[in-house]
C-alpha cells in the first residue's frame, strides 16, 4: 500500500491563493500541490474559532482523469465553498467522491458546499451511526461556537460505506479505501493514491498538534504498529500538522505520547488513584511538546483512564 520517502514538500507547493489578514475566507484559498493531481490545504492549528472559520483540519483533492474525489471538507461550510472554489480553479472535472475519514466536525462539516445529484459521500461503515448519535449535537456547538461564520453548515452522511477495504477508479488513477479498528475513533478511514504513492491518515496521525483520544487507546496503538511494518508511502498527509514528515519518524512522537498515556495511567489505577487524580498527574511532562496540549490533555487522560480501568 505504501511507497518510499518523498521530496520536500514546500518544492512542490502551489499556492492558489493566499489567506488575508482579515478573518473573512478567501474563495478560493491556499492550497498545495504535494503530488500529481493531489493537492491538500493546510488547516490552522488552533481551536476551531469565528477568526478561523473551523479551518482547522487538513482537506483536499485527488483529481483522476474522468472526476475528482474530495478528501474531507473542513470545519464549516464556507471553509467547504473556500476549498470547492479552489479545486474549480485547477479543474473543471465532476466531483464524483466526497470520503470523510471520521466523524469530527472540523473534518466533515464542509460537506454541504460539495451537495450534488452526481456526488456519493463515503465513510467507515460505522460513519452513519456516529453522525446519527452526534451530529447533531456537533452542528449546535458550531453554531454556538461559531456564530454566523457557521451560517449554512448541517450534517451531511454518507451514502456510500466502507466495511475492510474498498477501491475507487478516478479515471487513470485508483484510490483505496481502508476502515480501521477502533483507534483515534470507531469510525476511521485511509486513501492511499496507488498513483503517486500518496497515504491521507487523517487524524490517525497528528504532527505538533497533540493526539485527540476518542475511540481506543490499544487500539490506536495496534494500529500504529500495523502502519509500521507497511510499505513506506511517498508522501504523507496527516489530519493536522505539516505534510510529508519524514516515515515512518513522522509516527513516532505520537505513539510515545499515546505509550506515556497508557503506562502512566495504568500505574495511576494499579495504585488506586482516582480518575480526577490521574488527570492532575499523568503526562504532565509532555507539556510544551505539542501545540493545545492544555486543551486536549486532561481528556485524553479521562478518556484513557475510563477504557483501561476495566482491563484486566
Amino acid at each position: 500500500m505504501n511507497r518510499s520517502a518523498c521530496a520536500a514538500f514546500f518544492a512542490c507547493t502551489l499556492f492558489v491563493f493566499a489567506w488575508p489578514a482579515r478573518a473573512e475566507m478567501p474563495e478560493p484559498f491556499a492550497v498545495a500541490r504535494v503530488a500529481d493531481g493531489v493537492y491538500v490545504h493546510i488547516g490552522r492549528q488552533e481551536n476551531a474559532s469565528p477568526e478561523n472559520r473551523g479551518d482547522i483540519a487538513n482537506i483536499g483533492f485527488v483529481v483522476g482523469t474522468r472526476c475528482v474525489a474530495v478528501i474531507d471538507t473542513g470545519g464549516t461550510a464556507a471553509v467547504g465553498r473556500a476549498l470547492y472554489a479552489s479545486l474549480r480553479r485547477i479543474t473543471t472535472l465532476p466531483v464524483c467522491f466526497v470520503i470523510n475519514t471520521h466523524v469530527h466536525p472540523d473534518h466533515i462539516f464542509g460537506n454541504v458546499a460539495f451537495v450534488d445529484s452526481g456526488t456519493k459521500f463515503i465513510g467507515h461503515a460505522r460513519l452513519s451511526a456516529a453522525l446519527a448519535a452526534r451530529g447533531r449535537s456537533y452542528l449546535n456547538a458550531v453554531k454556538r461556537d461559531l456564530g454566523e461564520v457557521a451560517a449554512g453548515t448541517e450534517v451531511v452522511a454518507p451514502n456510500l460505506e466502507v466495511d475492510g477495504e474498498t477501491a475507487l477508479d478516478l479515471g487513470g488513477r485508483v484510490l483505496r479505501l481502508r476502515a480501521w479498528r477502533t483507534a483515534h475513533t470507531d469510525d476511521d478511514l485511509t486513501v492511499f493514491d496507488e498513483k503517486t504513492g500518496s497515504l491521507w491518515l487523517s487524524d490517525l496521525l497528528f504532527v505538533d498538534r497533540i493526539p485527540v483520544l476518542d475511540g481506543n487507546l490499544r487500539g490506536w496503538l495496534a494500529v500504529i504498529a500495523q502502519l509500521k511494518t507497511q510499505k513506506p508511502p511517498r508522501h504523507v498527509i496527516p489530519g493536522h500538522g505539516p505534510v510529508d514528515a519524514p516515515w515512518p519518524q513522522a509516527l513516532a512522537a505520537q505513539e510515545r505520547y499515546l505509550d506515556v498515556l497508557a503506562a502512566q495511567v495504568g500505574t495511576a489505577i494499579k495504585d488506586r488513584r482516582t480518575m480526577q487524580q490521574a488527570v492532575d498527574s499523568v503526562g504532565l511532562d509532555e507539556r510544551g511538546k505539542w501545540l493545545l496540549f492544555d486543551s486536549f490533555h486532561r481528556r485524553n487522560v479521562t478518556a484513557a483512564y475510563a477504557e483501561l480501568e476495566w482491563e484486566d
